[in-house]
C-alpha cells in the first residue's frame, strides 16, 4: 500500500484511526444550552420569530459565556481527531518559503512587500536599484506581541521621500495612518483614525494626501454601528487630524463614499462616488491648476463628470483634459473610452479599445501602451495597445493562471506582475515594454513538486441549463471511483471574479488524498456585468442552483459521492455554504462556512452591512424580503433535519460580516440537528473577516478544518 505523498506514515495510519472512531465520537457530543428568546419580528405582516436576538449583543456577559462555552466544545473535539498536529505541522512546513509582492517604482526608489517565511505579517520594503536587497521601511511584526497589527495600504510621496501608511488591529476594518520618512525610517508625528476602505494619494507638491474618512462611533459600538456619511478629506503633513480640510461630502447621501485620487500629471482630483458594494458609480473631479501648488479649496469646484450611476467607470489615465475610463456603459464585458472634460457629453466620447468575447477585467498605462488584463473562462491573458487604441502584442503567460500588476508610471519602460495557478506559487516578473519580453524576477522555492499534480476546467450545466466553469486540481493518478474526499469551493456575488492561484492551504489538503474544485458561479465578474446580474437580487437562487449542480457533477462523474463531499465559502460564500446545506443537506457529507451572511433580514442593521444591498435587496422592502426569506440560512433550517457536519467558523472582532450571524446560525443549527453528525462554531479571538489574519491564526484555522474534515469525510490513506 501505498501512503499519502509527502505525509508521515503515522499521519496516514492516524486517519484510517479517526474515520473508524469518527461515529463514536461525534455521538457523544454534547452543546451548551442555548437561550430561546421570544423576540417576533413583523415584516410586512408576515410574523417572523428570532429567538436567538440576544446573541447579537457581542458585549454582553451572557454572549461572551456562549462564545467560550462553544468553543470549549469545538476545540476538545478538534484535539481529539489524532491527525490536527501531523496537519498543522505539514502546513507550517510548507508555508515557509519566502514571499514577494510585484514591485513599484515611486521617486527613484522601488517599494515591494516580502515575507521571509512564517512571519505573521508581510513587510513593506524599498531599494535603489533591482539588485539592491533593500530595507525594512515599514515592519508590522513588530508593533505587536501576537502579530495581531497588520499593514494595509500604503502611498509614497511622488518624490519617494515620504510614505503614507495604515494599519489594521485585530483584523478590524478600521485603519489609523501614519506617516513615515523614507530615508530615515521614522514616523513623523501625524495620527489618523476612523478610516475605513480608504487609500492615500498625495498631491504633487509632497506636503499632504486626500483620504476617507467616517465620524468617530460612540465607544463601545466601533464593531457594530452603521457606517455612513464618509468624507473626502485632505491632510497636511506635519498637522493635527482636526485641521483636515474637508473637501468633498454630502450629507444628503449618507450611503455615498467616496475615494480620491490625483492624476499621475498632478493636476486633477479623480473622485470616485460609490453606494455600497453597488458596481455602477459616479465620477467627479476637482482641477488642482498647479501640481506644485495645488488649489485645494473652493476657488476650484467639484465637477459632476458623470453624475448618474447608470454604469461602472474606473478611472484609468489622462492625456490632459482627455480622460480615459474602463466601463461597462453598452459594453457588459468592458471596454476602454476617452472623454474630453472639454466636451463631456456622451456623443463625443471616442472608444479606444472595443468590447470582446471575453472580459476586460483591468487597464493600466505603462511605456505609454495601454496593458489589457482580459479574463477568459476566468483565467488571465494579457495584450498591450498603443494610446490609439491599434492592437500591439500578447504578453506570453507560462499557462492557465491569474496575472496581477502592470503597474507603474507612464514614461517607464519596465513594469511588474505577478503570475499564480493551482500549482504554481506567485511568481513575480519583470516585462520590458521596448522588447516586449519577460523574465522572472522573483519565483519562490515551495517544497513540492508541482509535476505531481494536474489541474484542469471543466463546464457543466446548471439548473437552468447555464453552462458553468469549474477548475478541479488533484494528484495525478486519481481513480474516478466515487472515494475521492473532495472540497468544493465557491463564491458567487459582488462582481467578483474567483480566478487560479496557488494556496499552501489546498495543496495540504490534495496531499492529503483529497480533490479541490473551484466552481465560478453566476453573481461574479467572470463574464462581465450580465453574469453578475443573474446571480443577485431575485436572481440569488440562480448562485445556490449553480453550487448544487457542482456537487453533483462531481458525483455523477466519479469523483466523489455524497459521503465523501465538503463545501466551502467564505463572507459572500458563507452564505452560499449555508442556503446549500438548508436546501440540500442530502447532497454533502460536510460543510465549512466562513463568517458568513446567514441572517438575511437584519445584515443591514450593521457596520457596512447596508453596503450589501445592491447585491441582496433589503428586508425593508416587501419584494425583496419574499426573497430573501425563501434562502436565508438562519431562517430556512429546519427542525428533525440530518444536516451535514457543519463547523462555522468566525472571529470576534470581523466589524464587516458581525459574528453574530454565525452565533445565530450556530444556535439554530444544533437545535436543529436530527442526525449524528457534529455542528461546531470555532470563534477565533482578536481577529476579523480574514484580512490581516496573523499566518501563525490562518495556519492555526486550516489545521483545524482539514482536521474535521478528516473525520466527517472519514479520510482514509490513498494507496494501490
Amino acid at each position: 500500500m501505498r501512503l499519502l505523498a509527502a505525509l508521515p506514515a503515522i499521519l496516514a495510519m492516524t486517519l484510517m484511526q479517526s474515520g473508524l472512531r469518527a461515529a463514536q465520537n461525534d455521538a457523544k457530543l454534547s452543546y451548551p444550552l442555548t437561550r430561546k428568546g421570544d423576540v417576533v419580528e413583523d415584516y410586512h405582516g408576515t410574523k417572523v420569530p428570532d429567538p436567538y436576538r440576544w446573541l447579537e449583543d457581542a458585549n454582553s456577559a451572557e454572549t461572551k459565556e456562549w462564545v467560550e462555552a462553544q468553543n470549549k466544545v469545538t476545540f476538545g473535539y478538534l484535539a481529539s481527531i489524532p491527525g490536527r498536529d501531523k496537519i498543522k505541522d505539514r502546513l507550517t512546513k510548507l508555508w515557509n518559503y519566502e514571499k514577494f509582492g510585484a514591485p513599484r517604482k515611486v521617486g527613484g526608489r522601488y517599494f515591494y512587500r516580502r515575507n521571509t517565511g512564517l512571519q505573521n505579517q508581510y513587510v513593506l520594503y524599498s531599494s535603489r536599484s533591482l539588485t539592491d536587497p533593500g530595507q525594512i521601511l515599514i515592519d508590522p511584526n513588530t508593533m505587536s506581541a501576537d502579530g495581531t497589527v497588520a499593514l494595509g495600504e500604503t502611498a509614497v510621496s511622488e518624490d519617494g521621500k515620504r510614505c503614507a501608511y495604515s494599519t489594521q488591529r485585530s483584523g478590524s476594518d478600521w485603519q489609523e495612518w501614519k506617516v513615515r520618512d523614507v530615508e530615515t525610517g521614522k514616523d513623523l508625528d501625524d495620527d489618523i483614525h476612523w478610516t475605513k476602505f480608504s487609500g492615500a494619494s498625495w498631491t504633487h507638491d509632497h506636503k499632504g494626501f486626500f483620504y476617507s474618512r467616517y465620524d468617530a462611533p460612540k465607544s463601545g459600538e466601533e464593531l457594530t454601528k452603521q457606517n455612513f456619511y464618509q468624507k473626502l478629506c485632505y491632510h497636511r503633513v506635519g498637522t493635527p487630524q482636526s485641521e483636515d480640510a474637508l473637501v468633498y461630502e454630502r450629507p444628503d447621501q449618507k450611503e455615498w463614499g467616496f475615494g480620491g485620487g490625483v492624476t499621475e500629471d498632478g493636476r486633477y482630483l479623480i473622485i470616485s462616488v460609490s453606494r455600497g458594494t453597488d458596481p455602477t458609480n459616479r465620477l467627479f473631479y476637482k482641477d488642482l491648476k498647479d501640481p506644485k501648488n495645488p488649489a485645494l479649496g473652493k476657488e476650484t469646484p467639484v465637477v459632476e463628470l458623470l453624475p448618474n450611476a447608470d454604469a461602472k467607470y474606473t478611472f484609468i489615465d489622462n492625456d490632459g483634459p482627455v480622460f480615459w475610463f474602463l466601463t461597462d456603459k453598452e459594453a457588459p464585458r468592458h471596454k476602454l473610452i476617452a472623454i474630453d472634460t472639454r466636451k463631456p457629453e456622451q456623443a463625443s466620447w471616442k472608444e479606444i479599445i472595443p468590447q470582446t468575447s471575453a472580459l476586460l477585467d483591468a487597464v493600466s498605462v505603462v511605456g505609454d501602451r495601454f496593458f489589457a488584463q482580459y479574463l477568459k473562462d476566468a483565467h488571465s491573458s494579457i495584450q498591450t495597445f498603443a494610446l490609439d487604441g491599434k492592437p500591439l502584442e500578447e504578453v506570453t503567460l507560462p499557462g492557465i493562471g491569474s496575472v496581477h500588476g502592470f503597474g507603474g508610471k507612464r514614461r517607464e519602460k519596465e513594469t511588474f506582475y505577478t503570475y499564480s495557478s493551482f500549482t504554481t506559487p506567485a511568481t513575480v516578473y519583470r516585462y520590458d515594454v521596448t522588447s516586449g519580453t519577460s523574465e522572472v524576477y522573483r519565483k519562490p522555492n515551495v517544497s513540492f513538486n508541482p509535476n505531481e499534480y494536474e489541474a484542469k476546467q471543466i463546464f457543466y450545466k446548471s439548473k437552468d441549463g447555464t453552462r458553468i466553469p469549474m477548475f478541479i486540481t488533484h494528484k495525478k493518478g486519481l481513480k474516478l471511483d466515487g472515494a475521492n474526499p473532495t472540497l468544493l469551493y465557491g463564491y458567487g456575488g459582488f462582481d467578483i471574479s474567483i480566478t487560479p492561484g496557488f494556496s499552501v492551504t489546498d495543496l495540504v489538503w490534495m496531499e492529503m488524498g483529497g480533490v479541490y474544485a473551484v466552481a465560478n458561479l453566476r453573481g461574479g465578474g467572470e463574464y462581465g456585468q450580465d453574469w453578475h446580474d443573474a446571480g443577485r437580487l431575485k436572481n440569488k437562487q440562480n448562485v445556490f442552483d449553480d453550487f448544487i449542480a457542482a456537487g453533483e457533477w462531481l458525483i455523477k462523474n466519479g469523483y466523489t459521492s455524497t459521503s465523501k463531499l465538503a463545501i466551502h465559502g467564505g463572507s459572500n460564500g458563507g452564505l452560499l455554504v449555508g442556503a446549500c446545506i438548508t436546501q440540500r443537506p442530502d447532497l454533502f457529507g460536510a460543510a465549512l462556512p466562513a463568517v458568513g451572511v446567514m441572517d438575511m433580514l437584519r445584515f443591514q442593521k450593521f457596520t457596512i452591512g447596508w453596503a450589501w444591498t445592491s447585491d441582496y435587496g433589503s428586508s425593508d422592502n416587501k419584494a425583496d424580503f419574499e426573497t430573501l426569506i425563501k434562502y436565508s440560512p438562519l431562517h430556512n433550517v429546519r427542525s428533525g433535519t440530518k444536516y451535514p457536519a457543519t463547523m462555522v467558523t468566525t472571529s470576534d472582532h470581523d466589524d464587516r460580516v458581525v459574528p453574530a450571524h454565525s452565533y445565530k446560525f450556530t444556535a439554530a443549527m444544533q437545535a436543529a440537528q436530527a442526525g449524528d453528525k457534529p455542528v461546531l462554531i470555532r470563534v477565533e479571538t482578536k481577529a476579523g473577516h480574514g484580512g490581516g489574519k496573523p499566518t501563525t491564526k490562518i495556519i492555526e484555522e486550516y489545521a483545524d478544518m482539514w482536521a474535521f474534515l478528516i473525520r466527517a469525510l472519514n479520510m482514509k490513506p490513498s494507496g494501490n
